[in-house]
């Protein structure tokens, strides 16, 4: 396989541009497909509640708001979600480490000066976002909200999706389940743009079971990941190499699809494909042994992942009613119009706040059964704009409020 290096720069190039990505984008820790997860208890929370939100429907006293990991591609889509949808932000603060410390990022809010965290100046804050490794978030998180004159916490990381009690939430699916409640998990990336486009349809025909296959971005293996695609793609594209080098993923990402994301389990999945059955489960209030399948898989695309569905249902299939469901729900796009070439694609859902879904059709091999495609976002949906969705919600409920001064 011989190109010519100008062919190289050009494809390269042009991955990077497409795919919303340059040499200096971050990609926080967080993303890393190495954190620890716990299988969650037998018993696991119900919840059901369907909530609409819109960002210029909340009034109230502005909040003093804080985020660690600023500096990492998920805090800093926190900050632009933050600005974009006009969240009453009176003061805002970023946290970081020693190395961060003392640095100045400029925010619609002003130009905020990094501070060396610590879990007092944390629950100074009304509401923290939680940027960082589950390790950080295990350590500091129930600290940051304990009492009354702690902060809200919503942690983006594992450490506490599965935990009794803690609530798990897509807000459009389950915003109820934060009433009352101090510390918020964000779940998995993959479950929560998948059940953007499955809620909907569960709500008019009862799920039953569902297959999943994903095909998931390098950036979900954080920055470390995107380089590797990009510098394999060039040194293969340039004639430096046959196949590219590989230290992130399990084998060569470039011109490949690699059927592994995280650890092998004794059932033979992986972590990633049982966060998919444990979370949809918990977020969507179903039994313990609710039949959900997953297959991940890792292509060679910068951002935004995609899915596969093939959703069974109790009750008896209508695409009409599936597409004008789909066509109302918050947060998804229709796109499902292949006379013209349209469907969802990568392409077309990076820097997108809503989850695109199409391919809808009735699957042939199942009864009363739905199949479709989904792209989204990861490190909006699937994580910074869920966030603030989440406080926007806890705002409209109650559960965030400005502290009383006294």
């Amino acid at each position: 396989m011989k190109f010519n290096s100008a062919a190289a720069l050009l494809a390269v190039g042009s991955l990077a541009t497409t795919y919303g990505f340059t040499p200096s984008s971050s990609v926080s820790s967080f993303t890393s497909q190495r954190q620890s997860l716990a299988r969650p208890s037998a018993r696991l929370p119900t919840h059901s509640q369907h909530t609409t939100r819109s960002a210029t429907t909340l009034s109230m006293s502005s909040l003093s708001v804080g985020i660690v990991g600023a500096t990492g591609a998920v805090g800093k889509e926190i900050v632009g979600c933050l600005e974009k949808r006009d969240f009453p932000v009176n003061s805002l603060r970023i946290f970081g480490s020693e190395r961060s410390a003392g640095k100045e990022v400029e925010t619609k809010f002003g130009k905020v000066t990094v501070e060396l965290f610590s879990e007092d100046s944390a629950r100074e804050c009304d509401v923290v976002f939680l940027a960082v490794d589950g390790d950080f978030s295990l350590a500091h998180a129930e600290n940051i909200c304990a009492g009354d004159d702690g902060a809200v916490v919503i942690d983006n990381s594992s450490a506490f999706r599965y935990k009794e009690g803690i609530p798990l939430v897509v807000p459009e699916i389950n915003a109820e389940a934060t009433k009352g409640k101090k510390l918020i998990a964000n779940p998995n990336c993959t479950t929560a743009i998948g059940l953007m486009a499955v809620w909907p349809l569960h709500k008019l025909f009862g799920l039953s079971k569902m297959v999943m296959s994903t095909y998931q971005a390098a950036s979900g293996a954080g920055q470390p990941g995107m380089d590797e695609l990009k510098e394999g793609t060039r040194s293969v594209l340039s004639g430096e190499r046959e196949v590219a080098e590989n230290k992130i993923f399990a084998h060569p990402l470039p011109f490949n699809v690699i059927p592994h994301i995280d650890k092998f389990q004794e059932n033979g999945y992986t972590k990633e494909e049982m966060k998919v059955t444990w979370e949809t489960r918990k977020i969507c209030g179903l039994p313990d042994d609710f039949p959900v399948s997953c297959t991940a898989v890792r292509i060679p695309t910068a951002r935004a992942h995609s899915e596969s569905i093939v959703a069974l249902f109790e009750k008896p299939v209508d695409v009409a009613a599936a597409r004008k469901a789909l066509e109302e729900a918050p947060g998804v796009k229709l796109v499902d119009d292949v006379d013209n070439l349209k469907y969802p694609m990568p392409l077309t859902a990076t820097g997108q706040y809503d989850v695109e879904v199409g391919r809808l059709r009735e699957n042939i091999a199942f009864d009363n059964a739905l199949e479709f495609f989904v792209c989204g976002d990861q490190l909006l949906r699937g994580a910074a704009l869920n966030a603030v969705i989440v406080a926007e919600a806890m705002v409209e409920n109650g559960a965030l409020k400005a502290k009383t001064v006294a």
